[in-house]
């Protein structure tokens, strides 16, 4: 799926239209230059699942912001940033914690800048989202959300 917003609202909605796709042990990866629209997505998310996207800020400096949600089975919402861990081993990342949140069947992983070494940590029954997000300008986004296979 690809689409064009134009404004924060129009790419919040785009967030809440991939939270209705969305079970629980999901994992969303986002892309995209600093001040895309990432946390924005995210913030989408969060109030697509039921939770208050009003606490949803960027995790850049405390790394994980969890929200909790009440939608579909799923209770919780990980917004993990790894831009400051970048270059950090992999050990420091399952220093973190990282691993275990996305083996959380009840909850959605969403991770900004991923990192290769996580899609190694993904479960087996998890479904991996891919989303990429490009400024056109200041106001326009083009959005590219990649489902799973065999999701369509």
């Amino acid at each position: 799926m690809e689409r064009l917003t134009t404004t924060p609202e129009e790419t919040e909605l785009l967030g809440q239209e991939l939270a209705a796709r969305l079970r629980g042990g999901d994992i969303v990866l986002l892309r995209g230059d600093l001040a895309a629209g990432k946390t924005t997505l995210v913030r989408g998310l969060v109030c697509g699942l039921s939770g208050d996207g009003e606490e949803v800020t960027s995790p850049t400096f405390v790394l994980v912001q969890t929200y909790p949600c009440a939608g579909r089975g799923i209770g919780l919402v990980h917004h993990i940033d790894l831009y400051r861990l970048a270059r950090s081993s992999p050990h420091a990342l399952r220093e973190v914690g990282i691993e275990e949140l996305l083996s959380e069947s009840d909850a959605v992983a969403a991770i900004e800048w991923p990192r290769a070494e996580i899609v190694g940590w993904v479960p087996r029954d998890a479904r991996l989202w891919e989303v990429l997000i490009e400024a056109l300008d200041d106001d326009r986004r083009r959005i590219t959300v990649t489902a799973p296979e065999g999701e369509g």
